[in-house]
């Protein structure tokens, strides 16, 4: 098929097989947490034990979902801004070109749903998936670009998603610091 729409809905699917199986993982998490401090018990009163892993499901899924489609959004931001310093494609065949990448990540998806139960296994799949399209991405581009224009891409997107988790990682530890500081028994 030549429809340029073919892997059009892969990215939606994509997400919502991750979100799924990231929330099913934090769904059992939640519930030792619950039994844990005692709180499960008093929400057993108002719900079952199934409309409870429901309603975690929904939340869990909705967070996941918003999650991976920021990380989405901002991936292809990030991409096309360096497609732009990098590329010198005036008509834009190289966007087209990447879209085959979706079924590594489609794939990658069906994957984390088999390992749901571990949240290392689930990070590991995820990262080797992203790894992986960056590598099938980085080698479809090449044939569009210059070396120089390959490896100024390479490194303006791993330098852009390092400063981002850095970013994210200082504003993390500034807010737990803060609350420590602001309890009364620290």
């Amino acid at each position: 098929m030549k429809n340029p729409y073919l892997y059009g809905y892969l990215p939606l699917i994509t997400i919502i097989l991750f979100s799924f199986s990231f929330s099913m993982f934090a769904i059992s998490e939640s519930l030792q947490l619950l039994h844990a401090i005692g709180v499960y018990n008093g929400m057993r009163e108002f719900l079952s034990d199934l409309e409870l892993r429901f309603v975690l499901l929904i939340v869990f899924a909705l967070l996941f979902f918003m999650l991976f489609s920021a990380l989405k959004l901002i991936g292809e931001t990030v991409h096309e801004l360096g497609m732009l310093f990098f590329s010198k494609d005036k008509e834009g065949q190289t966007i087209h070109v990447a879209r085959g990448g979706y079924v590594i990540f489609f794939f990658g998806a069906f994957a984390s749903i088999i390992g749901f139960q571990s949240l290392p296994i689930l990070v590991i799949v995820f990262l080797i998936t992203v790894f992986c399209y960056f590598i099938y991405n980085v080698y479809k581009m090449s044939q569009y670009m210059s070396i120089a224009g390959v490896i100024g891409l390479i490194f303006f997107e791993i330098i852009t998603w390092s400063v981002l988790f850095a970013l994210i990682v200082y504003a993390i530890v500034k807010l737990y610091n803060g609350i420590l500081a602001g309890l009364p028994f620290a």
